[in-house]
Formats: structure tokens, sequence, C-alpha cells
């Protein structure tokens, strides 16, 4: 354990224990390369909510949905690098939950941790279950089968290595990235060559000949922005990977840097080509866009290649569900916010306890999905927004407290000082602000807000519970 001096709040410093990085300090293999960890950063901007979401979003907001991903793509960019100079500053696996409690309190890092978990739990169990629904497509065989034959699959890539997880999660993010430029390519010789069924028709004048760039208005643009938001969820999940990179301190912030093209591609090149191509008005709320685009172009096979590459984006993002929690886990019991039987590895250095244990609750959560599809899932669901984006906000105070004390001489500097912060850091927080502001107005979403108090209450009795349990624990210290 190495020492560091933080500020007290009262203008004084304390030392406090900072783990080391790397397989000493944390008993993880560095087995994740450059090329994986560059597709794994990829592939966590690309999901589901952009292939599926982007139809309910198309709906609300018209063309102006481009203008709402390219402004959230820029925060995403800002909290990127914000975690990109804590991550240079000291990498570490469960970075978030670990910059929260050196930076915050013991407190901020027990919540941090267990939302993070949380989240990835809840979103493995929709993203398995998603899984299962779109093998039907093919196959006749019960959901629930194909269910558990993923998570099994998914559970056992996980605890065989790290280096597996990687491979994996490579040529996933490999076939979203595929079929997105595939997409442009075509849109692009449509609008130039003017093939297809859409040929005659495709015109960029879309952007504006139907009701205008803002069809409906500001506030229908910002009525979308949590959509755009919970389509950048996982992206995150990079800084997850620094404990196991084998060159951290070059692969991640080459990773990082990439954040604004890949939006610029992905999500801003991908729906302006599609807009381009077949008007905003023609596209329905409840199928995914990219399907119904191949539709309008005359492209038979359009479903079926979308359906196979939602597929792989579903099991992508449990495959990362899966990794997540385990380490969030193991962070959690190293620093006593969590049952100890969570630190054991395996020989291959993969956390064996708590992704077993996560890997159950998603089968469990499968299986109550399956048997009873009512409200109350559904209600647990929708919270998955609002605790992924807890981590974000954690990210960004802990980076403008670092940042602070590093200028302070308090802290030494990061090799990768966020540019224009601590202000774009503030500006992404007042951003995220927005967001929850829109998710109280609107009335799918404001569910979301109710179970958030409910989970902070349950995580601060049980704070309260361990912390009386263990008086002597430095886990629970007051800063």
């Amino acid at each position: 354990m190495t020492s560091a001096q933080v500020d007290n709040g009262q203008g004084g410093r304390r030392a406090v224990e900072v783990a080391d990085a790397g397989p000493a300090g944390e008993g993880y293999q560095r087995a994740l390369g450059a090329r994986q960890i560059q597709m794994i950063a990829i592939g966590g901007a690309i999901g589901t909510g952009l292939f599926l979401g982007a139809g309910k979003a198309i709906a609300k907001a018209g063309p102006s949905l481009i203008l709402a991903y390219a402004v959230a793509g820029l925060v995403i960019f800002f909290i990127m690098r914000a975690l990109g100079e804590l991550l240079m500053y000291r990498p570490v696996s469960g970075s978030f939950s670990e910059y929260a409690r050196e930076f915050i309190g013991p407190f901020a890092g027990f919540v941090t941790g267990w939302t993070y978990w949380l989240f990835w739990v809840v979103t493995g169990i929709t993203e398995v279950t998603a899984a299962a629904q779109y093998m039907t497509f093919w196959f006749s065989i019960p959901p629930w089968v194909s269910a558990l034959i993923f998570t099994i699959i998914l559970y056992g890539v996980n605890l065989i290595s790290v280096k597996l997880f990687g491979e994996l999660e490579f040529w996933f993010s490999m076939v979203k990235v595929t079929a997105i430029v595939g997409m442009i390519l075509i849109c692009a010789g449509i609008l130039t060559l003017g093939f297809s069924d859409a040929g005659n028709t495709a015109s960029v004048t879309h952007l504006w000949a139907d009701g205008g760039f803002f069809p409906h208005g500001i506030k229908g643009t910002l009525m979308t922005l949590q959509i755009v938001m919970f389509a950048f969820l996982a992206v995150e999940l990079v800084g997850v990977t620094a404990g196991e990179s084998k060159d951290p301190k070059t692969v991640l912030p080459k990773a990082i840097n990439t954040v604004p093209w890949r939006i610029a591609v992905f999500y801003v090149g991908a729906l302006l080509m599609i807009l381009s191509v077949v008007p905003w008005t023609e596209f329905s709320p409840d199928v995914s866009p990219f399907v119904e685009a191949f539709d309008k172009m005359g492209l038979g096979l359009g479903a079926g290649i979308v359906n196979f590459v939602v597929l792989t984006a579903a099991l992508s993002s449990c495959n990362s569900g899966m990794y997540s929690t385990g380490r969030m886990l193991r962070d959690l019991a190293l620093n006593g916010q969590g049952p100890k039987l969570f630190t054991r590895l395996t020989r291959s250095g993969t956390p064996l306890v708590g992704t077993t244990f996560s890997a159950a609750l998603m089968l469990v959560g499968v299986w109550v999905n399956y048997r009873w599809p009512g409200d109350a899932f559904t209600y647990v669901v929708s919270f998955a927004t609002i605790s992924g984006m807890w981590a974000w906000i954690m990210i960004l105070i802990c980076q403008i407290r670092y940042r602070r004390l590093a200028d302070r001489g308090m802290l030494p500097q990061s090799s990768f000082r966020a540019p224009g912060a601590p202000y774009t850091s503030a500006f992404a927080l007042a951003f995220i602000a927005v967001v929850v502001v829109m998710m109280g107005i609107d009335k799918d979403t404001r569910i979301s807000l109710y179970c958030a108090p409910l989970w902070a209450a349950l995580l601060g009795i049980s704070y309260v519970v361990l912390k009386a349990r263990n008086p002597e624990n430095k886990a629970f210290a007051k800063n």
C-alpha cells in the first residue's frame, strides 16, 4: 500500500492508504492488449440503445435527434476524459468506487460500487432475455432455453480468463462496427448513385423539409435526452479494465481519445445517412430504424442482418455485465464493504465467487421475467438508466476534487489531464441534471426516479449495519 496526502475538507491534509495498481496489489492478470481495449471502448458506445431505441427517439425529435446525439456525445467525451485523468493518476480495477472512496468518502465508494453492480446485473438480465427473444427469429426454441445457454456460456468465458473475455468482446464489437459502417456506406451509395428502391427519393433535404429540423420544437429534442444517454451507458466500462490492461498508461488514453470519432461515425453519421435516405416521418417508434431503412431500400435481408446485430449487441452487453459485476463485488469485499468470500480468484485471476453470484442472479431474473412479466420487473429495469448515470456523476465529482488537490501539489499530476477541466466536468454535471429533470417530466421514465430513493435507503441501512458490526474497519473511517 502507498500513502497519499488528501484534503480533509478543512484546509488540512490527511494520509490515506492507496491500493497498489496491478497484479501485485489486486491479484489480477494484465492480459488485455491494445487491440482488445480499443474494441471494448468502441463496443461500449454501441448497443441496443442505438439499434432499437433510436426509433422512439426519431418519432419524438425528428432530424434534431442528430444534434441531441452530438451534444450528448460531447458530454460523454468530457466524462471519459475526466475518467482518463483519474485512471492515469491511479489505474485500478473497480475504478469508480475506488475513486469515490478516496475523493468523497467511504459511503460514496460503497454506494457507487453496489449501484454499478446492480446496474450491470439488471442490464444483464434484460439483455440475455432480449437475446433469447431474438433467437426466435430463426429457431423455434423456448426463450428460457436460449437464455440459460447464453448465460452459462458467457459465465464460463468470464471464469476461464480475462483474455478470453477480451477476445469475445473484440469480435462482438467487430460485428456491431461492421454493421454500422456497412449501413453508412450503403446509404452514401444510394445518395450519390441513386440505386435501390429509395434511390429516387433519397436526399439530404429530408433533414429539414419534413416539418423542419425541429419538427416538435426544442422540447421534443430535450425529451429524447434520456433515450440518448441510455444509448451511451457502458462507455465507461473501459475504466473497469484498467487493472487488467497490459499497458494502461499507453492503451487507455488512446482508447478514450477515440470517443469523439466513434460518436461522430456510429451515432451522428449513421443517423445522418439513414434520415437522408428515408424521411423521418416514415419510421415507426416501435421498430428498429435500421430494419425499416433496409426495408425502404428494398433490401430483403435487412431484418435478418439487424436481428443478428442486435443479438450480438445484447450478448456483448451481458458479457460486459459478467465481467464488471465480479470485479465490483471483489473491490467492495477488499475494502471491507462486501462479504469476504467475494475476494476469491481463480488460478487465472478472475473473481470466482462474485461472478458466480452475479450470474446466478441474472438467471433468477430471467426466470422472474418469463414467469411474471409485469410492472414490478419493469420498475426494476427502469432503474438501470439512473444507476448507470450515477457512475458518471461520481467520475466527474472525483475528477474535480482530484484536480483541485493535484493543482495544490497535494497529489501527483496525472499524465492525461482532461482539457478544459474543471469547467468541462461542471458542464457535464449540469447536462446530466437536465437529463434527470427530463426523466421526471416524461411519464415513461419517471418511475426510475421513484426507484432511486428506495435503493439509496437500502444502501444506507446496509452501510450503517456493516459499520456497526465492524467499527474498527478502516473502510468506514470518516474523511
